[in-house]
């Protein structure tokens, strides 16, 4: 592949030709932790970082300062890493990079050291998956270093302003979330009522007043990838957020799900609700439920925590036709007061898909800058 002109081929991947490469143990000293979880006190003011996800706090530390932090075995092994300019201890398991060269900013290190990582030790592994680091792993790797301090923290700071736009719409989704929940526990049990509406409530046995479709699954021989059949929904695998997504196809059309049918899954984990964007096979995993407006749709996802009291058998849970048609549920008497509810969660739930899809642009954003900026083919002025 030819390299453009102004450009280098290195150990690192295609740099500037201004920039230059080095491995991590000359430009930053690289130590594991000294404390392990028993030495953990409680109520204490500094952070103890616990393998690789888990924060808690202790009375006292054993460095204050600039470090990056990952994971030396266990979940996120080379996968989770934390920046932090402070007060900390570190759990013996865990890495602590830090007291960097006066050639490399510590933020730039963590953006690009975080962005390789992983690959690197796959690739020095040739493993999928990864439950060990060596220090020497750590050490050999090849970081590119821009030539000024300048330019490292431009870089530096405008992928900060990214993490800062991503940690606002995350913190924004999470309180339109706590704001959903409460309005479904609010509007779903009649504790507040909306404008213009006084009738009765009910409680209900949801075989009372919706259909019921049980799924079956068809034979294996029926299956395929191709596109024939219906799209066969046995269970979470075939739903992303909380719609029903095309993986299987199944020619042998057990029980039909319709467009529009509320799914529910009746194997572990039972009780998760999901919406048919299209007809499909229902596999034994779920079944079908039908209902005039979207008011059950609503009921069904508040009420999941309480499908765990229909836990049945030892291998995983389960509940019946009649489990699910026992189920009681309360909703009021006028169809208009029930899609008068549907509509206000459902529109609490089109802002937070809005949300979440502008998070999601932003993420892509960010991953593409990361691919620019720390490799140079993109210069901030």
């Amino acid at each position: 592949m030819e390299v453009r002109p102004g450009y280098k081929e290195t150990a690192a991947g295609v740099i500037p030709a201004d920039w230059d490469i080095d491995v991590v143990e000359n430009l930053a000293h690289i130590t594991t932790g000294g404390k392990n979880t028993q030495d953990r006190i409680e109520d204490g003011v500094y952070p103890f970082f616990v393998r690789s996800q888990t924060v808690e706090r202790i009375n006292s530390y054993s460095f204050d300062g600039e470090a990056v932090l990952t994971a030396g075995d266990g979940v996120g092994t080379g996968k989770v890493f934390h920046y932090i300019n402070g007060k900390f201890d570190v759990h013996q398991r865990v890495y602590r990079i830090a007291n960097f060269s006066e050639r490399l900013n510590g933020y730039f290190f963590y953006l690009y050291f975080s962005a390789h990582f992983f690959n690197r030790i796959i690739q020095m592994t040739a493993k999928s998956s990864v439950d060990s680091v060596r220090m020497d792993m750590i050490a050999r790797m090849f970081v590119p270093v821009p030539p000024t301090g300048a330019e490292q923290r431009a870089i530096a700071a405008a992928l900060s302003d990214v993490d800062a736009l991503l940690g606002g719409l995350d913190r924004l989704i999470a309180k339109k979330r706590d704001l959903k929940q409460a309005a479904m526990q609010q509007l779903l049990t009649g504790q507040t009522r909306l404008p213009g509406f006084h009738g009765e409530w009910e409680v209900k046995r949801l075989g009372e007043v919706a259909g019921i479709v049980m799924g079956q699954s068809p034979s294996s021989l029926n299956y395929n990838t191709k596109g024939d059949g219906l799209p066969l929904i046995q269970g979470n695998a075939d739903i992303a957020n909380r719609l029903t997504i095309k993986r299987i196809f199944t020619t042998q059309i057990t029980k039909h799900g319709k467009a529009g049918d509320i799914l529910m899954s009746v194997r572990a984990p039972v009780g998760e609700v999901a919406r048919a964007v299209f007809d499909v096979c229902l596999g034994r995993g779920v079944c079908a439920i039908r209902f005039p407006n979207d008011f059950l749709y609503h009921c069904l996802i508040y009420l999941e925590p309480s499908w765990a009291i229909h836990s049945k058998g030892s291998t995983f849970d389960s509940v019946n036709s009649a489990d699910v048609s026992a189920a009681e549920i309360q909703l009021p008497d006028d169809p208009d007061e029930q899609t008068a509810i549907a509509a206000v969660l459902s529109d609490m739930d089109a802002e937070l898909a809005a949300l979440e899809a502008r998070r999601d642009k932003t993420r892509a954003l960010k991953h593409g800058m990361m691919q620019e900026l720390l490799t140079g083919r993109t210069r901030l002025v």
